[in-house]
């Protein structure tokens, strides 16, 4: 846990330089892997003493299912549906290069978009969806900041 140090320690002397996956918590193992394969993602790794696996897609993004969530009633996800808002990681932010083919294919493939298309600041438009656990993913366009 991080605790606040005072202020004569230094900054970390290494810079953060990519990011590598993000993991998101799965009831079902099947299940999970055949809605992020629609997606795009295809498992190149799967570690069975850790319940969990790896799945890239073409353009190298990585996510990291982990196979041992416990289901909750009518699928509520703790961090987002709940009047008590916990501290944790709520979604995913993902880059297409085009919002709206992605979503008519959406809206073909019956995932409901529970958010947008909208604009999100000056660089972005954006839509949500959620997994089949409830799990939040967000899908971002790019576009030119204005001056």
């Amino acid at each position: 846990m991080w605790m606040e140090k005072p202020a004569t320690s230094q900054d970390c002397p290494v810079m953060v330089t990519g990011y590598d996956h993000v993991g998101i918590r799965v009831t079902d193992r099947r299940r999970s892997l055949r809605f992020y394969e629609r997606l795009g993602f295809r498992q190149t790794h799967h570690f069975p003493g850790a319940e969990a696996n790896e799945m890239v897609t073409a353009a190298g993004v990585r996510i990291n299912l982990i196979f041992n969530g416990a289901r909750r009633p009518g699928g509520r996800n703790v961090l987002l549906d709940e009047p008590v808002k916990l501290p944790g990681m709520t979604h995913p932010a993902f880059l297409v290069a085009d919002l709206a083919a992605l979503r008519a294919w959406l809206e073909r493939e019956a995932i409901v978009i529970t958010e947008g298309p909208k604009r999100i600041g000056p660089r972005r438009v954006a839509l949500f969806i959620r997994d089949p656990d409830g799990n939040v993913l967000e899908f971002n366009q790019l576009i030119p900041e204005q001056d």
